[in-house]
């Protein structure tokens, strides 16, 4: 493409886009509106436009793709209640005098195996408000722990943002799944310890809190839940699958090196393996069409996320960013955190924003010689430290899910970020310093 959009162009419709998602419009046209009008205040013509809209989306349909595989995945574990029959699994296991890990925990390894952060926290809500009605633990306490435990878990999970930011940066998924391990396993301990220190604080969960949660319709009938073993056979398989290629090139083991099988391949199989092994053979037309439902924002915010962060890399603002840096004297490295937590928290969303970072930032993060996988790191990191403001549908969800008002809900923000935080610092220094 020969057009070049000005810089003051793409920032006024990267500033457009994320106006018109605060205000509500559908995230799709405010993205697609502000690439339009970017590129034509920019000097593009009209015809240059639509190539631009359709280059950038063209460039984003490998991760389209496998985020459609993951569906299948993500539909089994929601559908059939296996992320649920994980999650009591784990909270029986450690019992209720560890109530704070093991709900953080559980959490984490049910976001982990690719449920949504979303539908995760609603599944352990009303174990999480049963517990802390009779350990005496606030409801602020137990957010905390869910929330803190599902971001720890949402950056080592195949959800749809993961998968953007490993293809954002040309990297396999399971690679990116790996190096951003360490950064969760602090992201769970800051969890607990603020979590732990907040246990009397705020309004203590009561019974009433669980009738509240029932009546909205957020438990799922336990008596039909798969068992245990059963519920892990999908996750442990996509899990040993995934990691076969990195811990075959970490210990030069050459059989394992040579098995280079894509995500796209890896998700779906073991979501119908598990639910065969569920006995739930019957049910695969459903799932999978929950599935799909579940991936079909996530897709189209893609397509538009695709379409502007073209209209950003055919213009001037990539240099233009990587030269102010450069004068300023700040460090190159934390753009790529930097521009994770500000498009996360415009969006007040993960997913988005990672999207948004990597679409309109990836090349001027590349360009001060990060690595891929650095960035890709930083950016995902960087994603989940306020991606839980009001104006994102998360804020919502998970104060009805505890029972909680909106200024309840508010104070658990700052703990939230925390979390987010702590992860960020701890990738930002394993990539800086080490």
């Amino acid at each position: 493409m020969t057009v070049s959009v000005s810089w003051i162009g793409a920032l006024i419709g990267l500033a457009l886009a994320i106006i018109l998602i605060l205000r509500k419009l559908n995230p799709v046209y405010s993205l697609l509106l502000g690439t339009i009008v970017g590129a034509l205040i920019g000097g593009a013509s009209l015809t240059q436009t639509v190539n631009i809209v359709v280059t950038g989306s063209q460039s984003v349909m490998g991760t389209v793709v496998r985020v459609l595989a993951a569906g299948v995945f993500a539909g089994v574990m929601m559908e059939s209640g296996a992320a649920n029959a994980i999650a009591r699994g784990i909270v029986d296991k450690f019992g209720e005098s560890l109530a704070i890990l093991s709900l953080a925990l559980a959490t984490m390894i049910i976001t982990a195996v690719g449920v949504f952060i979303p539908v995760a926290v609603l599944i352990v809500a009303p174990i999480a408000l049963e517990v802390g009605s009779r350990m005496q633990i606030s409801k602020l306490a137990l957010l905390v722990a869910l929330s803190g435990g599902g971001k720890a878990g949402n950056i080592i999970s195949p959800n749809p943002n993961t998968i953007a930011a490993a293809h954002g940066f040309h990297l396999e998924l399971s690679q990116l799944m790996v190096a951003d391990f360490i950064p969760a396993v602090f992201g769970l301990v800051a969890t607990v310890l603020i979590a732990s220190l907040l246990r009397h604080h705020g309004t203590i969960a009561t019974m009433a809190d669980v009738a509240a949660n029932q009546e909205q319709g957020n438990q799922q009938e336990t008596t039909t839940l798969p068992s245990l073993g059963t519920a892990i056979v999908a996750p442990l398989l996509a899990v040993i699958l995934l990691l076969m290629n990195p811990v075959g090139n970490v210990l030069h083991i050459g059989f394992l090196e040579k098995f280079n099988v894509d995500a796209m391949y890896i998700l779906p199989l073991a979501g119908l393996i598990g639910m065969l092994a569920m006995h739930q053979g019957k049910q695969v037309l459903a799932y999978t069409k929950a599935g799909m439902a579940r991936m079909t924002d996530v897709v189209l915010i893609l397509i538009g996320a695709g379409a502007i962060g073209g209209l950003i890399t055919t213009s001037t603002l990539p240099a233009a960013i990587v030269h102010l840096i450069k004068i300023s004297g700040i460090s190159g490295t934390f753009l790529a955190p930097i521009a994770g937590i500000l498009m996360a928290a415009a969006t007040a969303s993960t997913s988005t924003g990672v999207i948004l970072a990597t679409g309109s930032f990836g090349k001027a993060i590349l360009a001060f010689g990060t690595a891929p996988l650095a960035a890709a790191v930083m950016v995902h990191t960087g994603a989940t430290v306020i991606d839980h403001l009001p104006q994102g549908n998360y804020f919502h969800v998970t104060a009805n899910a505890m029972n909680m008002t909106l200024k309840e809900r508010m104070q658990s923000v700052p703990y939230e970020t925390a979390v987010g935080l702590t992860m960020t610092i701890v990738g930002v220094v394993m990539f800086t310093l080490f």
